[in-house]
């Protein structure tokens, strides 16, 4: 066993107290010879070796390594195992697979001493108060289900660089209304406000709006679009992005993802569950996380909200409203999808208040609408409640229907328009399902499919009528006679004396 340089040191100390070598090998965990060798020479076991200069065995690769250079220095980004490909469809026979991590060694070796200048990645000075860097993160690797589905969502990451304090909010998209939502929770859970408000060139802060304003800020390519420009307006700071493809200059923010959904993840695992009753329920233990992790960024954090601004703006709502009117379909536009509404409103303008998650349709200040927001171009969301009364007056219309399949809510409604088209195709088959669909919004969906499953599953034609007889069991639902008894109000009488006396 070699001797180490704690060990020699030991037994210099030891040489030191006494002189007697025996005594101070043994002391130190060295044989006598051993002791006495390093004695004499005066020197650690680290500085008595000499380096290899030579080769243990012969370079495989020199006879071909002029070739690799000279492929090298015309390209530079070829990789190794490119290379070796080469080499072996050349060489079949010269060169083993095990070899390649002998060229991966030379290759890197050459790229140090002969290879292009790599770029350099400068460390940032940052300031305290002066910057909140906002950036989105995907959190689905997370695995977190609702009531045992899988939540596919983003995290608004909004990040202090010169003390690194972190608030993330749960989001479905980078959408400009999930960036207000993210900048806003974590400017009022901070009470404070930075001099700038930073983004990348990603981000919903530079996605143009069809027909709104647009400004181009100094030294940026791209313009910030009106709805950022008002956010931050708001809040008193100044929008800034990084360079276009630069995104290290949003590095702290970036570089905080990782850290932080590996320190969600061992909440979670602390917590023994992933599934939530609500996403509410998610974004407060979230939030709880975020706070413990804060309270621990001591003496910076303390030196940045001395730095940052007070907040004094009140908060923003969380939607956008937009003005739609009601077409002859019965339904509206927003933001490239359609959506369909209680067709007394046809002709009417009616206020849309775009939320990230949903939409809310009101008419004279009242919710005539409210559902899941759509994602993407060219959706639909057709409820046939909304058009069944005219449908059932047009039956002919039913056919070409441009939303003919909304029609169908579900299954059991479509094999029940099947088999009515069996017994009697054309417009009376047609005329047939529809008094049927009417039914269902004139009482209970659930209740118009249980009736239609049981005919189905006995081969029974389907007509309104049987359907009817069905769900109302064959007769109206009779009011019981309740015997209303009189009053005693001497018993309240007697009652109060006794809590009197």
């Amino acid at each position: 066993m070699r001797a180490t340089d704690g060990q020699v040191r030991k037994l210099m100390e030891e040489m030191a107290k006494h002189g007697r070598v025996g005594l101070a090998a043994m002391r130190s965990g060295l044989d006598r010879k051993t002791a006495r060798k390093y004695v004499d020479a005066g020197k650690l076991p680290s500085e008595t070796v000499v380096k290899r200069t030579w080769r243990t065995r012969a370079d495989p690769f020199e006879e071909d390594w002029p070739w690799v250079a000279g492929r090298l220095a015309e390209e530079p980004g070829l990789e190794a195992k490119t290379l070796f490909e080469l080499l072996r469809e050349e060489y079949p026979e010269r060169y083993e697979p095990g070899q390649l991590r002998t060229l991966q060694r030379h290759v890197r070796r050459w790229r140090a001493q002969r290879g292009p200048e790599r770029e350099v990645f400068f460390v940032q000075a940052h300031r305290p108060g002066e910057a909140g860097q906002t950036d989105f993160t995907e959190a689905a690797t997370l695995g977190i289900t609702i009531d045992g589905e899988l939540l596919v969502h983003l995290l608004c990451v909004f990040v202090l660089p010169y003390s690194n304090w972190q608030w993330a909010t749960v989001c479905l998209s980078e959408s400009m209304a999930a960036l207000r939502r993210g900048i806003q929770a974590a400017l009022f859970q901070l009470g404070r406000v930075p001099l700038f408000s930073q983004t990348d060139n990603s981000t919903a802060a530079t996605h143009r709006i069809p027909n709104g304003l647009e400004a181009m800020t100094e030294g940026h390519r791209r313009p910030f679009n009106a709805e950022y420009l008002a956010l931050t307006r708001h809040f008193g700071m100044t929008p800034r992005t990084t360079e276009v493809g630069a995104k290290e200059q949003n590095g702290d923010v970036e570089a905080g993802h990782r850290a932080l959904k590996a320190r969600l993840d061992q909440a979670l695992l602390v917590r023994g569950s992933r599934d939530f009753e609500g996403v509410e329920a998610w974004q407060s233990f979230i939030n709880e996380v975020q706070r413990k992790a804060n309270a621990a960024r001591g003496a910076r954090l303390k030196e940045e909200m001395a730095a940052l601004r007070p907040l004094s703006a009140t908060r923003l709502p969380e939607f956008v409203e937009e003005a739609v009117r009601v077409n002859t379909g019965s339904t509206i536009r927003v933001r490239h999808c359609t959506y369909s509404v209680p067709s007394r409103l046809i002709g009417e303008v009616v206020r849309v208040h775009v939320y990230e998650d949903r939409i809310e349709v009101r008419f004279a200040g009242e919710v005539e609408l409210a559902c899941e927001r759509l994602r993407g171009d060219k959706r639909h969301r057709i409820d046939y409640r909304h058009v069944i009364w005219s449908l059932v007056r047009k039956p002919g219309a039913f056919a070409r229907y441009v939303f003919r399949e909304e029609m169908f809510p579900s299954l059991a409604f479509r094999r029940a328009y099947d088999a009515i088209q069996g017994d009697r195709p054309g417009i009376r088959a047609d005329l047939e399902y529809l008094r049927v669909l009417h039914l269902a919004a004139s009482t209970l969906e659930a209740d118009v499919q249980a009736a239609l499953e049981v005919l189905l599953a006995d081969n029974q034609p389907i007509t309104v009528d049987t359907v009817r007889t069905l769900v109302t069991g064959g007769q109206r639902p009779e009011v019981p006679d309740l015997a209303t008894e009189p009053i005693d109000l001497a018993s309240y009488d007697e009652l109060l004396m006794g809590v009197g006396a």
